[in-house]
């Protein structure tokens, strides 16, 4: 492998069980109770087929207009949390390595660049660091866009780059792009969903996984 493509929440930054929260919130505000539980297993869709898809296990259709209003709640209540959301251990040492190493390398996350600024900005981020967030692409994850999107800034064929990610979402795209993915369980999916998702190998987190990027071909 030549390039690493990076999933930001969950993966990078320990933001999934705020965007749960800020999600529950949302749909609190038309009178839904949706389990955190449920909502977490989502985490990584992008916002539409999140909402679609907690409309549809309780009988119910949403409307455009509806999804967008549920979506600007959430972003509204992760706002009020993200001073919470830190990096996950191991995830700014391992990137600083990457760029002393000049592997390439990049971060595909389906939120907007105004929701994940501040994200980015605590994983004390390089130009190095190539960035695509949901507002470059037109499909968000499970699509395959925002890796394929990614994959081109980096200029690098997808036979070359992995991708690491948290959820069973990501694997699905990174699948779905052509790319080989490998899972980490700091978002709250276990080993053996993220292998059956298609996930090449699967480590418990950033460290354990720098402790194996040889098993990559990288050596940094």
């Amino acid at each position: 492998m030549r390039a690493l493509i990076f999933d930001l929440d969950g993966t990078l930054v320990d933001s999934t069980y705020q965007h749960a929260i800020a999600w529950q919130a949302a749909f609190r505000s038309i009178k839904w109770s949706v389990p955190a539980w449920e909502i977490h297993r989502l985490i990584g869709m992008n916002g539409t087929l999140l909402s679609r898809t907690v409309a549809r296990a309780r009988g119910e259709t949403l409307s455009a207009s509806r999804i967008e209003s549920l979506a600007a709640a959430h972003g509204r209540d992760f706002s009020d949390q993200i001073s919470r959301c830190t990096p996950l251990p191991g995830a700014a040492e391992l990137i600083a390595q990457l760029v002393r190493a000049k592997v390439p390398h990049g971060i595909a996350t389906s939120g907007s660049r105004k929701d994940v600024a501040p994200l980015l900005k605590a994983l004390k981020l390089t130009r190095a660091t190539k960035v695509v967030d949901g507002d470059a692409v037109r499909a968000a994850k499970p699509e395959p866009d925002l890796f394929l999107a990614c994959q081109r800034r980096l200029r690098i064929p997808a036979r070359d780059c992995v991708v690491i990610g948290d959820a069973v979402w990501d694997v699905y795209a990174a699948r779905r792009s052509g790319i080989a993915a490998i899972g980490v369980r700091t978002g709250g999916f276990g080993e053996q969903e993220l292998h059956n998702a298609g996930a090449m190998q699967v480590y418990r987190d950033l460290d354990d996984l720098d402790c194996h990027l040889d098993e990559l071909g990288l050596s940094l």
